[in-house]
């Protein structure tokens, strides 16, 4: 992605990054190179995977048979959903999972499957966090759902750098109002992919209708487990409506038209605005500098 804003933006880009007039020239980028250069990405993470699935395989003393079919799993043309933070309970890893059998028709669709790729690590005390994870590695062995959805193990900054960089949607589903921020979804959005998320945290502030994807309204119910229910619906109900088809909407060239101008639209609109450099010169201009001159340091509400 580097190398196509080196192309498309205004020159020395990376020294300004926290303006949106250095994104704004992002809607000129050509449908196919973006695509391009986003299939590339999926493709890296996709032979990364397959190497790690294997070599999990192989430590457990898996068959032959199995490693094979794990050292070809996720279909570069599916639609590729990657979750990968803590598993704290709260965070809702398998909500997704809430209701097996819909989400046993999503992935094993014929025209219009989906895969998810899962990594993650649980603190050693949180038992519910580690139950979480158990179930997902369990399901993701299952008849069902075997080679559509996988889990990663030995969660580190590699394997989240290349899970941030090449899946096409980046799921976030925490209970909402626990969300401190999400900067794992920023990432996404630098590298192309689309965040599909709970209105909480940055996405409450980012989503627009059309940067993305949002997962119900932003309700919440004082029984956590109605509005975990009421979340699994939304979530299966976003998909099904939203994010699917219009991921395999193409065009004659097999562009998902639609899908890359929400791609464009979600680098221009939060590419400046959850940015290390634009909150940096945010503070030193609004409080830091006004603090050492014995002026205010009122930080404006610029959202």
């Amino acid at each position: 992605m580097r190398v196509l804003y080196d192309k498309i933006l205004p020159a020395q880009w990376h020294l300004k990054s926290g303006e949106p007039e250095v994104w704004a020239k992002f809607e000129n980028v050509l449908p196919a190179e973006l695509w391009e250069t986003h299939q590339s990405l999926k493709n890296r993470l996709i032979a990364y995977s397959r190497r790690k699935l294997v070599r999990q395989a192989e430590r457990r003393g898996l068959s032959a048979d199995n490693q094979e079919l794990l050292a070809n799993v996720l279909d570069p043309e599916t639609l590729l959903i990657g979750f990968a933070r803590r598993f704290a309970p709260y965070k809702r890893a398998d909500l997704v999972m809430t209701d097996l059998e819909r989400l046993a028709e999503i992935v094993n669709d014929a025209d219009r499957p989906v895969h998810f790729v899962y990594a993650g690590k649980a603190h050693p005390r949180d038992d519910h966090g580690k139950s979480i994870l158990q179930r997902i590695i369990k399901l993701s062995e299952s008849k069902e759902l075997a080679g559509k959805i996988v889990f990663l193990e030995n969660y580190d900054i590699n394997l989240g750098r290349h899970l941030v960089q090449g899946v096409d949607v980046w799921l976030n589903n925490p209970r909402r109002p626990l969300e401190a921020s999400g900067t794992s979804g920023q990432k996404v959005v630098l590298n192309g992919g689309l965040n599909c998320s709970i209105l909480d945290g940055w996405w409450a502030e980012a989503y627009d209708g059309e940067n993305g994807f949002a997962i119900g309204r932003g309700r919440t119910h004082v029984n956590t487990e109605i509005q975990d229910r009421r979340a699994g619906e939304d979530l299966m109900r976003v998909l099904t409506e939203a994010v699917i088809p219009l991921y395999y909407e193409k065009d004659e060239d097999g562009l998902p038209q639609a899908w890359i101008k929400r791609m464009k639209r979600a680098v221009r609109t939060l590419g400046w605005r959850f940015n290390a450099d634009r909150m940096v010169m945010d503070y030193l201009q609004h409080t830091y500098i006004p603090a050492a001159g014995g002026l205010s340091c009122h930080l404006p509400n610029t959202l």
